[in-house]
């Protein structure tokens, strides 16, 4: 049949398509885009009798790309690409201000990295303002999906389908104890049963940290803390008054561990990393003040 002259693609249905390839079926591809599944389910079909070919394959499982979808799916990529530069450049040019930034980060991110990229980011773009606010992971998540955050750095995995993400650095957990900790005069590794057994303390419900923990421990049934506390500071402070031990991030215990004020403690099996993750809504090409900020912490 072909493409009838004259024809233009639907920006809304090409975004659609590339969330449904990338999602892996109609009904998550359309989540993202926030789009009824039927009106999705009717918008692919439509966009496949205009170009005349099969673009999805449907399985019971979701939905794959044919050949043709594919390729689609690469230029589609580069149209909405190319649309977001010229939001961006229409925005920039307009009343807004280019030189402000909304963002949020989880707590060890904002102790230990943002100080430095931001600085680097002044350093590059003269004036630039950048206003933080310090949360932890689950709230940074929900501030921006409520777009009140331009751009968020967290520290769990676990991000909802319909943010973009890019991870920029990998962090490393750690067990830690006080100088007098009983566990202080053991050699060997700590098991992960007995870290469950064992009354830790730890961060709040929400931070990534405390996430982190919880996915170390699966296997097991962890007790009560010895105590829930809402910083890594203040976590620190009553590891080394004797608390109980905590598993936190390296970031945020390598000073301490140098000084001495703080010891690890090596646990069975491999050590746990976890991404350290920017995320956004609205356009896929983040531009501006946002697009250097990650960039930075991309490649410090």
């Amino acid at each position: 049949m072909g493409v009838p002259k004259g024809w233009w693609p639907n920006l809304r249905t090409l975004a659609l398509f590339v969330a449904v390839v990338e999602e892996g079926s109609v009904g998550a591809g359309a989540r993202r885009v926030g789009m009824a599944q039927s009106n999705a389910s009717r918008a692919v079909a439509e966009l496949e009798e205009s170009i005349g070919l099969a673009l999805l394959e449907r399985r019971p499982a979701g939905a794959v790309p044919t050949p043709p979808g594919r390729a689609l799916v690469g230029h589609a990529r580069e149209v909405l690409e190319s649309v977001d530069g010229l939001r961006d450049w229409a925005i920039q040019t307009g009343d807004a201000p280019p030189t402000r930034l909304q963002v949020g980060a989880s707590m060890t991110i904002a102790e230990t990295l943002l100080p430095a990229w931001l600085a680097a980011v002044r350093a590059r773009v003269p004036g630039a303002r950048i206003d933080v606010s310090v949360l932890n992971s689950a709230q940074v998540i929900d501030e921006v999906q409520q777009g009140r955050l331009q751009l968020g750095f967290v520290e769990t995995p676990h991000v909802p389908v319909r943010l973009h993400v890019r991870v920029v650095q990998e962090d490393e957990l750690l067990v830690a104890i006080g100088p007098h900790h009983e566990w202080a005069s053991r050699t060997g590794q700590i098991s992960l049963r007995e870290l469950a057994a064992t009354p830790l303390v730890v961060r709040e419900p929400g931070s990534g940290t405390r996430e982190a923990l919880q996915e170390l421990l699966a296997d097991h049934v962890p007790v009560e803390p010895a105590q829930v506390l809402s910083s890594n500071a203040a976590v620190r402070v009553a590891v080394a008054a004797g608390v109980g031990p905590a598993v936190l991030s390296e970031l945020a215990l390598r000073d301490h561990l140098a000084r001495g004020h703080l010891l690890r403690v090596p646990f069975e099996g491999r050590g746990i990393t976890r991404p350290l993750t920017a995320v956004w809504s609205g356009p896929r090409r983040l531009t501006g003040l946002a697009g250097e900020l990650v960039a930075v912490a991309a490649a410090t």
